[in-house]
C-alpha cells in the first residue's frame, strides 16, 4: 500500500526587487527535490514580498513589487503571491509571516477536508499540510548575523516549520548548517538542494543593469520588463530610497532580549 504523503506548501520570504527569473526557478527545483523523497506532495507555493517598513535601500513600493511578481507568475498555475506581509506598516519577523499563513493554510484544509483523527481522536500529523520555508543558499548565513535573529526565532523556523535550501555556484549551505548548534540539531528539517544549472541572476544585477539601461530580456520576465518601464523603476533615484537606514530587522532586534545567536 502506497505510503499517505504529507501535503507542503512552500513559502519564500524576500525583497523580491524585482523579481527574477531565478527567485521563481527555487520553486520548480524545490517542488522536485521533496517530491522525490516520497514523503511530500508540494500542493502549493507562496511568495510573500517585504513590506515598505524593511528599510532596504533601493526598495522600490511593495505596490510594484506585488504587481511585478504577479505578472510574472501569471504562468504558474500553483504558486502564488500573497500580499498580507507587503501590507504591514512595519517589518514582519520571518517567523510571524509563517505563523500567519501556516494558521490560514490549516484552516482552509480542515475546512475543504475535515479534520482527521488518530485512533486517540487527536488530529493526525500525517494529514495536516506542512509550511516550510523556501531560500536560497545564503540565506542560512543570516542566522549568523549578530543581532539579526531572536534565538527562540531561528528554533521555530528550524524546527517547528523546516527549511528547504536551494544552493548554486560555490555556496555551501551545509557549511551554515554545521556552524549553528541550532540548525545542527534540526539538519533533519533542512533540505539541501543543489542547483546544477548555472543561473548567478541576482535582483541586484537586474537593477543595476536597468539603471544603466542594458538589457535585461531573458533574466526576468517580459511582462515584468514592461511594468518597470510603465512605472519608471529602477532609476538612479530610487536606488537612493532608505539610503543610510538601518534595516528594520537590526533596529527592532537590537532593543528586545534573548538576541544572541549560537557561538
Amino acid at each position: 500500500m502506497a505510503t499517505r504523503r504529507i501535503p507542503l506548501v512552500l513559502l519564500a520570504c524576500g525583497s523580491f526587487n524585482p523579481i527574477t527569473n531565478q527567485h521563481m526557478r527555487l520553486f520548480e527545483l524545490a517542488r522536485d527535490h521533496m517530491h522525490s523523497t516520497g514523503q511530500y506532495q508540494v500542493v502549493g507555493g507562496i511568495v510573500s514580498p517585504v513590506s515598505d517598513g524593511y528599510g532596504k535601500q533601493g526598495l522600490v513600493l511593495a505596490q510594484h513589487r506585488i504587481a511585478m511578481a504577479k505578472l510574472a507568475l501569471q504562468s504558474s498555475d500553483w504558486v502564488t503571491v500573497d500580499e498580507w506581509e507587503s501590507q504591514q506598516a512595519d517589518w514582519t519577523e520571518t517567523v510571524v509571516t509563517m505563523r500567519y499563513h501556516y494558521d490560514r493554510i490549516l484552516k482552509e484544509y480542515e475546512r475543504s477536508t475535515g479534520q482527521h483523527k488518530d485512533s486517540s481522536g487527536n488530529p493526525s500529523p500525517l494529514s495536516s499540510p506542512q509550511l516550510k520555508l523556501l531560500c536560497g543558499a545564503d540565506f542560512l548565513d543570516t542566522f549568523q548575523v549578530p543581532d539579526l535573529w531572536l534565538d527562540d526565532h531561528v528554533e521555530e523556523v528550524a524546527g517547528h516549520f523546516g527549511l528547504i535550501c536551494v544552493s548554486r555556484g560555490g555556496l555551501h549551505p551545509e557549511q551554515a548548517v554545521a556552524a549553528s548548534d541550532t540548525l545542527s540539531r534540526h539538519s533533519h528539517n533542512i533540505f539541501l538542494v543543489r542547483e546544477w544549472v548555472r543561473n548567478e541572476t541576482s535582483a541586484t544585477e537586474v537593477r543595476r543593469a536597468l539603471r544603466r539601461g542594458l538589457s535585461v530580456k531573458y533574466l526576468i520576465p517580459d511582462s515584468v520588463i514592461e511594468y518597470i518601464h510603465q512605472h519608471n523603476l529602477y532609476t538612479e533615484d530610487s536606488e537612493r530610497r532608505n539610503k543610510g537606514t538601518v534595516l528594520r530587522p537590526l533596529a527592532k532586534q537590537a532593543t528586545q532580549p534573548g538576541k544572541s545567536l549560537d557561538d
